[in-house]
Parts: structure tokens; C-alpha cells; sequence
């Protein structure tokens, strides 16, 4: 990535002081293929679109790598990168917690983080979004989302969703996509994981293209 002059003389600057400045925050470019992402509790302005992302067992940072970073490039891609914002779920995303049906404290800090984005950002359109457990979470979160914050909720994007076919919450089932290849068998109720549920980055564009319908953008 080539930077500009102007974006390279604030660099010192940005280096210069140890807590978070906003404006820079919204000048510095975007890295959306970080493992890690945390626009909504570090300072970064409002978006037109917020994704909460919770990433899939044993994946790296809050965000993960496989499926989360290219879904966000995807979106960014038709929104525009200065428009989106991603926060992800900090949770252990442990098998454990895969077995038992998704880790319950990331389901309901997740659900949090939702009604959190409607609350710091009204006018965003909010995304809530998982990929294998990750996907686990999105479901005990939308079961824990007053009537109001479910209404308010733009779209639901499921990558390898452990609980196929069951409702997610009261979201209107046309604001939800659930992605699951045909030999994903953990889409199936399996512990079995086959490559099918590993390259779920081929369906980050037909995926973002929904978000984007959804938001009305």
C-alpha cells in the first residue's frame, strides 16, 4: 500500500501519543485484514454500516482470518472503505464451548455489542454476523435482543452455521442468509469438519452484496 505525503507526516504524530485520536483514527487508512478489529469500542466514528463479527473456533484475534477479513473487504468494496466499521467478539472460541453450543458469555456480550452500535451510532446499519461457533453466538445473541434492537438489526450473515435451519431470534427471516456449502457437514449437526467448511471466502461477495441490499445502501 502506497501512502500519500500528507497521510506520512502524521504518522509521527500518531506514534507521538500513546492514547487514541479519532480524527486520525478516520484519516489513517483501513487495514480490514487484520485478525483483530475494534471500531466500536476504540473511537472510530460512526459508519453506515457496523458488522459484529464473531469468529469461528480456535481462529486468531476477535475476527479470525478465513472467513470475517474477506467478507469486510467485500462489503467495503461496495460501500466504500471509509464506511464500514467492524467490531469483533472477544470470547475464547474454544472447542469446548463449540461442543456445548456456542460459548455463552460471547453470546451475550455480542448481543451487547449490537445494541451498543444502535446506541453510539443511531443512523449506522447494523450487521450482526458469525462464521462455525461464531455462527452459534449470532443465534444466543438474537435470542437475548429486545423487541426494539431485533426490529432495528439491518442483516444476519451465518458462514458454516452449526444451527442450520433453525430461526435466528425474532430477525425477519428475509434479513438473514445463511451460507452452508452442501458438504459442510457442520451445517449437518456434525463435529466433522471437511473443507467445505473452510472456504467460506468464496461466498464473501455474494454475501456482502446481501448486507448491502439489506442496509437499502
Amino acid at each position: 500500500m502506497r501512502l500519500s505525503p500528507f497521510i506520512l507526516t502524521l504518522l509521527p504524530l500518531a506514534s507521538a501519543f500513546p492514547l487514541d485520536i479519532p480524527i486520525l483514527r478516520s484519516i489513517l487508512p483501513r487495514d480490514l485484514t487484520a485478525t483483530t478489529q475494534n471500531d466500536l469500542v476504540n473511537g472510530t466514528p460512526c459508519k453506515k454500516v457496523t458488522v459484529i463479527f464473531a469468529r469461528g473456533t480456535t481462529s486468531p484475534g476477535n475476527v479470525g482470518e478465513s472467513t470475517g477479513p474477506p467478507f469486510f473487504q467485500a462489503i467495503a468494496a461496495l460501500v466504500g472503505t471509509n464506511n464500514i466499521a467492524v467490531q469483533g467478539v472477544d470470547y475464547p472460541a474454544s472447542i469446548l464451548g463449540f461442543l456445548e453450543g456456542g460459548d455463552t458469555a460471547g453470546g451475550k456480550l455480542m448481543a451487547n455489542l449490537t445494541a451498543r452500535a444502535m446506541t453510539q451510532c443511531p443512523d449506522t446499519k447494523v450487521v450482526m454476523s458469525g462464521y462455525s461457533q461464531g455462527g452459534q453466538l449470532v443465534h444466543k445473541a438474537a435470542k437475548q435482543l429486545s423487541a426494539a434492537v431485533a426490529a432495528k438489526v439491518s442483516s444476519v450473515v451465518i458462514f458454516g452455521d452449526p444451527d442450520n435451519g433453525t430461526a435466528v431470534g425474532v430477525i425477519a427471516p428475509s434479513k438473514v442468509l445463511i451460507v452452508c456449502h452442501s458438504g459442510d457437514e457442520i451445517c449437518k449437526g456434525s463435529i466433522i469438519v471437511t473443507s467445505d467448511h473452510l472456504n467460506y471466502a468464496n461466498d464473501a461477495a455474494s454475501s456482502a452484496a446481501f448486507v448491502v441490499k439489506a442496509a437499502g445502501l
